[in-house]
């Protein structure tokens, strides 16, 4: 057995900076050449499975090759999602400070589980989990923590909510039609019956029709079933559109029912007065997730949960471990794990401290702004055109629309020429989006949310659709 406490797993000083110096020098050069590179790029599995399968090596190589073949070989294809032309499903263009913020906590290998092994990252996380609070608009009594996303934070939502009506025997829970999946998945996991996750229908607008959920949950409780939670959308994923929050809050209020709002695409638009407006009411539910990976310009992961009693999160996590009792230090110092699922936890707040300490406030809410704007120019440049058609109108920053220039109403005409056209947006060089489907009717949808994307961006986009669709008809 050797002395040595070094197993060859460690690199010298100037090899480790030589590293770690072509790292940052790549995704620099990536940066500046992002807008005239393509915003995806796809490779086969069996493609892949060839260069990369098989068992692990036994010897090393230099590690700037290893770097080199990533670089080359691995991370080029995906979806670039911080491109100013990706505008598919819910993109994201992270701060360089937040990028470097993710690297500083890898290096100093932190663990935000207790206050004892993180004391410095958790104060930072209640730093920054209050300043959320604050753009909600709760009260002091409100909380919550980091996550992963919106996916964990739903799930820790739909347990407290659980929770708090007692773990009734038959719980039921409720969403719209245009709601997200994670909200269905979540219910699965914690014990609701799929029969008993309950999907209301959504109006013209997209918004859950209260009449139908004021019917379905009366018709629920006669026939035995406890519902638990009512789970509001602030901006939904295919359109943006927001449901009716203070009615809903108003009906939850009555019913005795938790309210949980989905702010995971929206809820970042509350750094803005137009945002607030939309979004009034977000502040009486009882929880909202949001994901400042999204909106908010920061690096994956970096969801939020808060609770407008953080008692009901500490009440339904907080269980003690023998290994652990070393890890309290009393009143004022919490420990973040006691609030959630994971006790290993990243350090996902000094990505967007040193974000806003860098650039301040203003410069956020003028990036979400833009986005804002941009879809409105957008709507109002659809509507001129004599080519393409508004499906929905705008609420945020999802624009959903789609070659018609007959407007005609032969539906499956329409779905085919425009599946055409998405499939030559995916293999072109100019721009990437997805879409979505409204009542059976198939849509086109760009989501721009990207701090760097430009007016010329969307248009050329738009026009490229234009083109695309008269090409794709005449076929």
């Amino acid at each position: 057995m050797q002395d040595d406490a070094r197993h060859g797993l460690e690199m010298e000083p100037e090899e480790m900076l030589s590293l770690a110096g072509k790292a940052a020098e790549v995704l620099v050069d990536r940066t500046k050449a992002l807008g005239n590179d393509r915003p995806w790029e796809g490779e086969f599995r069996a493609v892949l499975d060839e260069q990369f399968g098989g068992s692990p090596p036994e010897q090393g190589r230099p590690a700037m090759d290893v770097l080199e073949q990533a670089v080359r070989d691995i991370l080029p294809f995906a979806t670039r999602l911080d491109h100013p032309r990706c505008f598919g499903f819910v993109p994201t263009s992270p701060t360089w400070p937040g990028v470097v913020a993710d690297f500083l906590c890898a290096g100093f290998n932190l663990n935000v589980a207790t206050w004892l092994t993180a004391s410095g990252a958790s104060q930072l996380e209640l730093v920054v989990v209050d300043w959320m609070r604050n753009w909600i608009g709760y009260p002091e009594t409100a909380g919550g923590m980091l996550t992963s996303g919106g996916s964990a934070a739903i799930m820790e939502a739909l347990v407290t909510a659980r929770d708090a009506a007692g773990n009734p025997q038959i719980p039921s829970v409720y969403m719209s039609d245009r709601s997200h999946s994670a909200l269905k998945k979540a219910a699965v996991i914690v014990g609701v019956r799929r029969e008993n996750i309950r999907v209301v229908s959504s109006d013209d607008d997209y918004r859950m029709d209260m009449p139908e959920l004021r019917r379905m949950v009366s018709e629920d409780r006669a026939r035995g079933l406890h519902p638990i939670v009512v789970c509001a959308n602030a901006g939904t994923a295919s359109t943006g559109a927001i449901d009716p929050l203070g009615p809903m809050a108003d009906f939850c209020a009555d019913e005795s029912i938790w309210l949980h709002v989905d702010a995971a695409y929206g809820g970042f638009a509350l750094v803005t007065e137009r945002g607030k407006e939309l979004l009034r009411g977000i502040e009486r539910a009882d929880s909202i997730n949001l994901d400042a990976h999204k909106w908010f310009f920061q690096p994956y992961e970096a969801g939020a949960l808060l609770v407008k009693d953080l008692k009901h999160l500490e009440t339904t996590f907080a269980m003690g471990h023998d290994v652990l009792q070393d890890t309290i230090w009393g009143a004022n110092h919490p420990n973040m794990s006691d609030r959630g699922l994971q006790l290993s936890r990243a350090a996902r707040a000094l990505k967007i401290w040193m974000s806003v300490q860098t650039f301040g406030m203003e410069k956020f809410r003028d990036a979400v702004r833009n986005g804002l704007e941009l879809a409105q120019r957008a709507a109002q440049y659809i509507e001129s055109s004599a080519a393409l058609e508004l499906t929905h109108k705008v609420t945020l920053g999802i624009v959903c629309f789609r070659f018609n220039s007959s407007r005609g109403d032969d539906e499956r005409m329409l779905e085919e020429i425009n599946r055409k056209v998405l499939a030559e947006i995916f293999w072109s060089e100019h721009a990437f989006f997805s879409s979505t489907s409204l009542k059976g009717k198939f849509t086109l949808r760009i989501c721009i949310v990207n701090h760097s994307t430009t007016w010329e961006d969307v248009k050329s986009t738009l026009d490229l659709v234009a083109r695309l669709g008269h090409e794709a008809s005449k076929k």
